[in-house]
């Protein structure tokens, strides 16, 4: 079964095509200014021709669906429910979050996955790694930075736009915690295909 996800929820996107028995075929990201309208479909079609497979060959189509940037998430479900209409395939929404968190497997610590929500707000959720996955332990929600340094009370693992945003505030208010590399610090396509696989 091959998955194309889709992954618009930041400035970052990217997009991915990952498959059950070989796992990630190829994923695009890319984090730059230019708009997820004028650079998505190019993406897509790149990654497609570059992995030699068309839009036939793909069982499901994944997007995130949030919360994050309200345009970049409409362009991102626009352009996979008009693929999976095209092509008759199902379509699976995932939590941005919940993907976010995935990247980083088996932390040790509680892991923050921070969005900026504007308004001097964060998008967050806190979830921890078991023997039974990845498991949310709060429900992502829009908040005060402060208001979610509150309901810390063990170190954390910092990782998303967000942090960038608010990195002094988070070093002062929690300060056992670590902030992820960059690499770490936008949301994957290849993790959204891996949560709707």
């Amino acid at each position: 079964m091959k998955i194309l996800a889709i992954e618009t929820s930041t400035v970052a996107g990217s997009v991915a095509v990952i498959d059950k028995t070989e796992g990630l075929i190829g994923e695009i990201r890319v984090d730059v200014r230019v708009a997820h309208s004028e650079r998505l479909m190019p993406s897509i079609k790149w990654l497609l021709d570059s992995s030699g497979l068309t839009v036939g060959e793909i069982d499901a189509f994944a997007v995130s669906i949030g919360p994050g940037s309200f345009t970049g998430l409409r362009i991102g479900l626009s352009t996979a429910k008009g693929l999976a209409y095209a092509s008759k395939k199902p379509l699976i929404p995932v939590r941005t979050l919940d993907a976010f968190a995935r990247t980083l497997p088996f932390c040790s610590y509680l892991i923050c996955p921070v969005l900026d929500a504007r308004k001097n707000e964060v998008y967050a959720a806190l979830y921890r790694w078991d023997e039974t996955g990845c498991v949310k332990i709060m429900e992502e929600e829009a908040l005060t930075p402060e208001e979610l340094f509150i309901r810390i009370k063990e170190p954390v693992l910092f990782m998303g736009e967000g942090v960038k945003r608010y990195e002094q505030l988070i070093k002062e208010s929690v300060p056992d915690s670590i902030i992820a590399p960059p690499s770490r610090m936008s949301p994957s396509a290849a993790s959204v295909g891996e949560v709707a696989m």
